[in-house]
């Protein structure tokens, strides 16, 4: 089974990197980027399984405790 994983800043969190990037669409021309916030993307296969509740409660523990900083980050599973 494969999944995707997606880990962002949570809302209010200062984003500097979004920012720059922001800052710099519009020294490019890109006059309708209004914000930019950046984050991490992953792709995690997993072994086949009987039990698909069992495996899906395991990624998504896995990425809340691996993968993103329960903190300041927020985490979104996908299943195709």
């Amino acid at each position: 089974m494969k999944a995707t994983v997606h880990v962002t800043l949570k809302p209010g969190v200062l984003d500097p990197q979004g920012q720059t990037i922001q800052r710099a669409s519009e020294a490019l021309g890109f006059t309708r980027i209004q914000d930019v916030r950046q984050g991490k993307f992953f792709e995690v296969e997993l072994a086949d399984s009987d039990d698909t509740e069992a495996a899906r409660a395991e990624l998504e523990r896995f990425a809340r405790e691996v993968l993103a900083n329960p903190v300041i980050e927020d985490c979104r599973i996908e299943f195709p």
